[in-house]
């Protein structure tokens, strides 16, 4: 975890002897009703570096929507999209919308939601664009530009925002400098630093005097001769350069969650470690003295599923049309490789449990199973990295050159969107494995992950894919299932395709 301080403090409101009590009256002068002028002048200046950088991603996305837009239009034979004119209202209407939606608020969302807000802003200001009185833009072939520009400037504007994100978090820069405090804490900000999509950067973990601080850099109890004037500067200088402080699950004492909520975060969040109902949008219900979690069940809904299955042909359709000559290719070069069919049929697990015949282009020697068995025989390490993800990096069975290839780039899944026209899988979800890998989960979540049609692309594939083992496994795709929305899709359908490019986790 990168640059994380270990702050030891009972953090009780009250004064107290010693070392600990001059800490709190050096905190309580520190973090008075006003944060200290430096501190907010840090935090400003991110939230200007984070907000200038993703409007900057944001106009040159649109831009691009518009350009693409003129392309289509002139392809199509009809009078020019957007006049040259045009284009620097609709890119101020297209970016005010996205402000609107929330894009640039200080605190960042996580992806997901991030795209749903962008496909909102689209909308808005395709609305707004169109209910325009007089001029080029009640002109029916400007609305048709409008939409297609609309519509462009989701995707690309998803692209553009992950390309200036990666490079703020490398910078330090994205996300809100975030404390953690409680039982449990440095797992919780070790999750934290391992996802920065998720907008909250851990930056300390501030715990109580007499736990264990390491492994983290540590702001520990001064010892004989030390400076106590000194640790407690540098606990109040952690705790006042953070904009998000978080609670965790362990933590039990009131006065100490308190004694956070009274200083001026801009956000305080008290974890909840409930991951039946892990979800991107939790809703809650008051239920007298105790709060109620909404437990989300969007996928088993029929109107969704029927949602999800248009979803499916509207991507199945055009893909068989573009991807069908490349098949053919791949499937010539599977051949001088191996001769022997260029396709195979493979059974799998389906939805509720059913047997599905899973079509794919042939990556392995016909007798790959002899091969496999051998292998495992003759090396204990590969056995036990079978046994823990059900893949092999090594693996003897795949074929030279093309084999390995086509199974990097998941090309050879290609041929499974014929299962997903047919209606035994679709687009997005848990992807269907063989039964001796399904067997390896617990029956709950063989029962969970029945419930849905599998995919031929999923949350793990743009993930870990094959760097996660089983456990990794089990929970996005319980993630999936439990947060499903049509945005959930698209956001992986988006994601699917630098996944591809460069082949990440694949084996």
């Amino acid at each position: 975890m990168p640059d994380v301080d270990v702050a030891n403090t009972s953090l009780l409101p009250a004064g107290g002897a010693g070392w600990q009590g001059r800490l709190r009256e050096r905190l309580k002068e520190r973090l008075g009703p006003v944060r200290s002028g430096r501190a907010e002048t840090v935090a400003e200046a991110r939230r200007r570096i984070v907000t200038g950088a993703l409007l900057a991603g944001d106009t040159v996305a649109v831009l691009v929507a518009c350009g693409g837009s003129l392309l289509v239009m002139a392809a199509a034979g009809a009078a020019a999209g957007l006049a040259p004119a045009m284009l620097t209202g609709w890119c101020a209407l297209q970016i005010g919308a996205l402000a609107l939606c929330g894009l640039y608020e200080p605190i960042e969302a996580e992806p997901i939601e991030r795209l749903r807000r962008r496909g909102l802003a689209a909308a808005l200001a395709f609305a707004a664009a169109i209910l325009v009185g007089g001029g080029p833009w009640s002109w029916p072939w400007s609305w048709a530009a409008t939409g297609i520009a609309a519509l462009l400037s989701i995707p690309l504007g998803h692209y553009a925002e992950g390309f200036v994100r990666a490079r703020l978090v490398r910078r330090g820069v994205w996300g809100a400098a975030t404390i953690v405090y409680g039982e449990g804490a440095t797992e919780l900000a070790r999750s934290l630093a391992a996802r920065p999509e998720l907008g909250l950067r851990p930056i300390g973990i501030v715990r109580a005097a007499d736990q264990a601080v390491e492994p983290f850099r540590t702001v520990v109890s001064p010892g004989p001769g030390e400076d106590t004037e000194r640790a407690a500067e540098r606990m109040a200088s952690l705790l006042e350069a953070a904009e998000v402080a978080i609670c965790t699950p362990g933590e039990r004492e009131p006065t100490r969650f308190a004694w956070l909520t009274r200083h001026p975060f801009r956000q305080v969040l008290v974890a909840h470690h409930a991951p039946e109902v892990e979800t991107v949008r939790l809703k809650t219900r008051c239920l007298g003295p105790v709060v109620g979690l909404v437990v989300r069940r969007a996928i088993f809904l029929p109107h969704n599923l029927r949602l999800k299955r248009a979803l499916d042909l509207a991507v199945t359709v055009p893909g068989l049309l573009v991807c069908g000559p490349l098949i053919g290719v791949l499937a010539l070069a599977v051949k001088i490789a191996d001769p022997g069919p260029a396709f195979y049929v493979q059974p799998r697990v389906g939805r509720d449990g059913r047997t599905i015949r899973v079509y794919k282009l042939r990556s392995m020697f016909r007798d790959a199973e002899a091969r496999l068995a051998e292998h495992l025989a003759a090396d204990e390490a590969a056995r036990r990295e079978w046994d823990r993800f059900c893949k092999l990096r090594n693996d003897p069975r795949v074929l030279p050159g093309i084999g390995g290839f086509i199974r990097r780039t998941s090309l050879d899944e290609l041929p499974q969107l014929l299962n997903v026209l047919r209606g035994d899988m679709s687009v997005v979800g848990p992807r269907p494995f063989p039964a001796y890998h399904t067997e390896r989960f617990g029956p709950a979540f063989q029962a969970l992950r029945a419930s849905v049609p599998p995919g031929l692309t999923g949350l793990w594939q743009i993930s870990a894919r094959s760097d996660g083992d089983l456990a990794v496994q089990e929970q996005q795709d319980s993630f999936y299932i439990r947060n499903w929305s049509i945005w959930t899709d698209l956001y992986i359908l988006l994601e699917t395709v630098p996944a591809v490019l460069t082949a990440k986790g694949a084996r």
